[in-house]
């Protein structure tokens, strides 16, 4: 079944540059895609469409039932709460817990303590990380940091889980176990899960869908590919 439909989407910038050119792919639940494509590649601009970041000149794109394209500013909050987004960056609070920066997302929508408590350490099993809930961001490793970026993600059970480039910050050895994670959430879930990355090594190694965009078009669309590169 279908999670994900982008139809003739274009994007250009006020500047003049065309990022995204007559794009259309589809997306099945369930799926596992990387989005790879270097510098100016159209790889940023796709994956913040897909979170209403970023808004297409023309085109549809539509998530979950909804048009993500011509969907109201004050409605974004509504496709929000069906996605999971991780940066690369992490973005966790350091004065709180790892139990109280996956909590703190459904604290804001309302959520029953009970329940909080139940999804919060069901988040924190996946990604291997439930003994560490009384533990600050600055007491853990980069990886360990990222696992909890993903618990708070997936805490709310998301349809999609859109990942912008999570083991840029992360060595070898460490971005392999991230994304280990996020293929067990991926079969554990049912959770659809699109990763942009660069990291050749990972997308060879994983053999999954890989979506290849330069210069705004998608030139490649491989069902169980291996890291495309035009110059090899």
């Amino acid at each position: 079944m279908e999670l994900i439909n982008i139809k003739d989407v274009n994007v250009r910038y006020r500047n003049g540059v065309n990022a995204i050119h007559n794009l259309s792919v589809k997306i099945k639940k369930g799926d596992f895609v990387f989005v790879i494509g270097g510098s100016g590649s159209g790889k940023s601009t796709f994956i913040k469409m897909l979170y209403r970041e970023i808004k297409p000149s023309s085109g549809e794109i539509i998530l979950g039932g909804l048009n993500v394209a011509k969907l109201r500013n004050s409605k974004v909050y509504k496709l929000r709460r069906k996605l999971g987004i991780v940066f690369q960056d992490y973005r966790l609070l350091p004065k709180l817990t790892v139990y109280e920066n996956v909590s703190f997302a459904l604290e804001c929508i309302g959520t029953e303590r009970k329940e909080i408590r139940q999804k919060v350490l069901k988040a924190l099993e996946l990604v291997g990380l439930k003994s560490k809930t009384r533990v600050y961001p600055d007491q853990l490793s980069g990886g360990e940091q990222q696992r909890v970026a993903i618990a708070r993600a997936i805490v709310n059970s998301p349809k999609l889980l859109i990942c912008d480039e999570p083991t840029g910050n992360l060595d070898p050895e460490m971005s392999m176990e991230i994304v280990k994670v996020l293929e067990s959430i991926n079969k554990t879930t049912g959770t659809t899960v699109i990763m942009a990355t660069h990291d050749k090594e990972i997308v060879n190694k994983m053999n999954k869908r890989v979506l290849v965009l330069k210069d705004g078009y998608l030139v490649k669309d491989f069902e169980k590919g291996k890291y495309y590169d035009e110059d090899n």
